[in-house]
């Protein structure tokens, strides 16, 4: 049963049966009665003018209100992010760097090294997660972890860093998927030469597509990406079957299989580094591949039994990818037959070269085709798991128009706005086509760079600043989250600076051949720290409480959530002593 007060009619209380599936608890929960670290205090109550579920609770125990509904389960979370990896259009994509930088070795080696290291950090990600189930994900972690004071900035950083990322997924999945069209156009007609502007329309084309189907309500989105997570699986299964099936290498005179000494000890290294350095910057095309894990995070707010179905979520598709991935760099390692003609091949896509090296042309077209469809249900993941992400920062006021963005369509109940927001930011980037390979490869660069540091900043600020501040939910590492936390973030400080390394030094080293990721995303986040110094630090306060709240044992004090930020909340928080007695 619950109760009602209903303030119009001079505080009658009526008793009514709530609807099945709803929490009864027969009186309000304050915010330390639930699983959650939040920015409201313990001893604070949301307040809502309904019976919430048990999710609902959780999310206003975060300071939010209910907008979504939780049509995402764990499968359909799993499948978003499976698809947003894509596994198999990720390797098609990165190929250049993971096979190009240290040969065989660099991809069998590199896989397996980098990760064990991805895991740590999806782990002690989906431990904050259950902690903090909101589409703000890192960014909120970022800010109420933070030591006093310092939570505007920690979230400032992490928020741009993480959108950064976020924004440029799927203009980039989107033009590899453009450029694989156009390969596969030219394999069947040689005479063929895809020209910058017919790949930048077709790419505007995908992303307009992306829009529109980001657009439709949850259900039918998480529908899409179901049927689309599901191809990419069976998709993934074949071509690992097909290629050491379908391999031609013997009609060219040479054995099945490379040996097993030339995979795992005959390193390639095209870079002017020592092998060992080689072989580290050939994770980039691990830490690429497998950046997406992050997206039911950000889908929590859609998720039924978020606190531990998103949590799962994440550590299911980092170990699912990272297990079927190896598989598939193992396959491409034995049977690759001169690693020079397939990076440099004039049809300008490394995996359609590879493919044409070592399959008959129809075969080969066909994986291709495979690998086309997938990378079409990967674009359109980004595309979902970003709108979410930039609506999630446009609800705290982040954005120029925010009040626009971070609307909610009354008819699909999605951040329609949101989706065109970014898809028009993306399609301005792919703009980039224009100005060459260097220039466009530099969104790639961003996507990983970006998010590895936003996965890291709220994961270093919890093992290393938080103490016993952090309140773990359902789904939690126990005593193992800080040695793993402390593994992922040893992972990251080294691997960003090697992120930034070209390939070539000294006198070899030309404008073409740079590495431009220091540039293209430290030029961006230094605009916005000068932002933040200047200007942005005087009204941005870190996530902005949008839901009612009142003092535990001062029900006459409600407090209005409409646009008030975390600094505000703790204004009103209680003493510690105050806070021991609500826990208790």
């Amino acid at each position: 049963m619950a109760e009602i007060n209903d303030s119009k009619n001079g505080g009658v209380t009526e008793t009514l049966q709530p609807p099945r599936g709803y929490s009864i608890s027969g009186r309000k929960k304050s915010v330390a009665e639930e699983p959650v670290t939040s920015v409201l205090t313990g001893g604070e109550i949301p307040i809502y003018d309904r019976e919430l579920t048990a999710d609902e609770e959780v999310l206003a125990a975060l300071g939010y209100k209910p907008e979504f509904k939780r049509e995402f389960s764990l499968w359909t979370s799993f499948c978003v992010s499976f698809a947003v990896l894509g596994l198999l259009p990720s390797f098609a994509s990165t190929l250049y760097y993971g096979m190009g930088y240290a040969g065989e070795p660099g991809m069998v080696w590199g896989w397996l090294i980098a990760m064990v290291f991805i895991q740590c950090v999806a782990m002690s990600m989906a431990e904050i997660c259950s902690s903090m189930p909101t589409s703000g994900g890192l960014y909120y972690a970022a800010a109420v972890l933070a030591p006093p004071g310092w939570g505007p900035l920690a979230a400032w950083i992490t928020g741009w860093s993480n959108w950064l990322g976020q924004v440029t997924g799927a203009p980039s999945v989107d033009y590899a998927l453009a450029a694989m069209i156009l390969a596969a156009a030219s394999i069947t007609n040689p005479d063929y030469v895809p020209t910058p502007y017919q790949t930048w329309l077709l790419t505007t084309l995908i992303m307009l597509i992306h829009g529109c189907i980001s657009s439709m309500p949850t259900r039918w989105i998480a529908n899409f990406n179901s049927y689309g997570s599901t191809f990419n699986i069976v998709g993934l299964f074949i071509v690992i079957v097909m290629i050491p099936a379908g391999a031609n290498r013997e009609s060219q005179g040479l054995p099945k299989f490379n040996s097993s000494a030339e995979v795992w000890g005959d390193i390639y290294n095209s870079t002017d580094f020592p092998a060992g350095i080689a072989i580290l910057m050939s994770f980039v095309a691990v830490i690429w591949t497998m950046s997406g894990y992050d997206a039911p995070f950000h889908l929590s707010e859609e998720c039924s039994n978020a606190n531990i179905a998103s949590p799962r979520a994440i550590v299911l598709t980092s170990g699912v990818g990272g297990v079927f991935g190896w598989f598939l760099q193992l396959v491409v390692a034995y049977t690759v037959i001169d690693i020079p003609s397939v990076i440099g091949s004039d049809l300008g896509q490394p995996w359609a070269s590879y493919l044409i090296q070592v399959m008959p042309q129809n075969t080969a077209l066909a994986i291709l085709s495979l690998t086309i469809i997938c990378a079409f249900s990967m674009g359109q993941g980004c595309m979902v798991a970003a709108s979410r992400v930039t609506f999630a920062y446009a609800r705290d006021g982040c954005f120029p128009f925010s009040w626009w963005i971070k609307r909610v369509n009354k008819h699909t109940y999605t951040p329609v706005n949101a989706v065109w927001f970014n898809t028009s930011i993306g399609i301005c980037m792919t703009l980039l086509i224009f100005g060459g390979t260097v220039a466009i490869g530099a969104i790639f660069s961003i996507a990983a760079v970006a998010a590895f540091v936003a996965f890291t900043i709220p994961i270093f600020i919890r093992v290393f600043m938080v103490g016993n501040r952090f309140r773990p939910g359902p789904w939690n590492l126990g005593k193992f989250s800080l040695p793993i936390g402390a593994m992922a973030c040893a992972f990251v400080m080294l691997m960003v600076p090697v992120l930034c390394f070209p390939a070539l030094t000294g006198a070899d080293l030309s404008p073409s051949l740079m590495n431009w990721t220091a540039v293209v995303y430290g030029g961006p986040m230094t605009l916005a720290l000068l932002w933040f110094a200047i200007d942005a630090h005087k009204w941005f306060k870190g996530p902005k409480v949008n839901i009612e709240h009142m003092m535990l044992g001062r029900e006459e004090a409600v407090i209005n959530g409409e646009g008030q930020d975390s600094s505000e909340s703790s204004a009103n928080s209680l003493s510690d002593a105050e806070k021991g007695k609500v826990a208790a």
